[in-house]
């Protein structure tokens, strides 16, 4: 999912990590510094729009590393949230460092993840431009609920439960459809897909052209 840049309110400079407050965390997540940077797919690749597989091992430095490895692309690439599809691998597990309405910072990973949305009667729809790192350079208005939950499991295998509110559980559920082989162009009408994928032609050279750069700037 890609960043939204603006802010309505002040920054709030708290960070929850693995949906637990911490007193300080630094501007480049761990994993950013240990990871090597993956391609980004892009929509119309096949691995994007079929359902992925649980994972089943745990534990495992091939999950560690690949956690890592999404990480730093996710940086380079300016997101907000990347499901492992998006580098090519057919798991469940996406990563996120994306701000809340209240600029709280969530910053953490979460395998095998189930979603939760409130109940028909008490959600709150919002439509707000949404972005992807696998439709490079289109944006999009998408209605999504304000709230959101996703249970699953840390590379551990240890339990976890990821609340979200306003951008947070905007990115919650973007990142949950990918894993399900959806992309936020599915959730489109016919001519507003179409309108996106003409963006995403327009801008994408440029697009990669940016994280060419970031990615060269973070090698040194």
């Amino acid at each position: 999912m890609s960043v939204r840049h603006e802010q309505s309110r002040p920054v709030d400079r708290r960070v929850r990590v693995q949906g637990r407050p911490v007193d300080a965390y630094p501007a480049l997540s761990p994993e950013v510094e240990r990871g090597s940077v993956r391609r980004v797919t892009v929509v119309g690749e096949e691995v994007l729009s079929r359902p992925c597989r649980e994972v089943t091992e745990f534990g495992t430095p091939e999950l560690s590393a690949l956690i890592d490895d999404m990480f730093v692309t996710m940086h380079v690439a300016d997101g907000a949230g990347l499901a492992a599809n998006q580098v090519g691998v057919d798991l469940r597990l996406f990563v996120y460092d994306c701000p809340d309405d209240d600029g709280i910072r969530h910053v953490g990973h979460i395998v095998n993840p189930v979603l939760d949305l409130p109940d028909p009667g008490s959600r709150r729809l919002v439509d707000e431009l949404e972005g992807c790192l696998s439709v490079p350079g289109a944006a999009m208005a998408v209605p999504r609920t304000d709230r959101a939950v996703v249970r699953g499991f840390d590379k551990d295998g240890s339990p976890l439960v990821i609340e979200g509110l306003g951008y947070f559980a905007r990115c919650l559920q973007h990142e949950t459809d990918h894993l399900v082989g959806h992309t936020y162009l599915d959730r489109l009408s016919k001519r507003d897909r179409k309108d996106a994928l003409r963006q995403m032609e327009d801008r994408r050279e440029d697009v990669m052209e940016q994280r060419a750069i970031k990615a060269a700037r973070l090698s040194r």
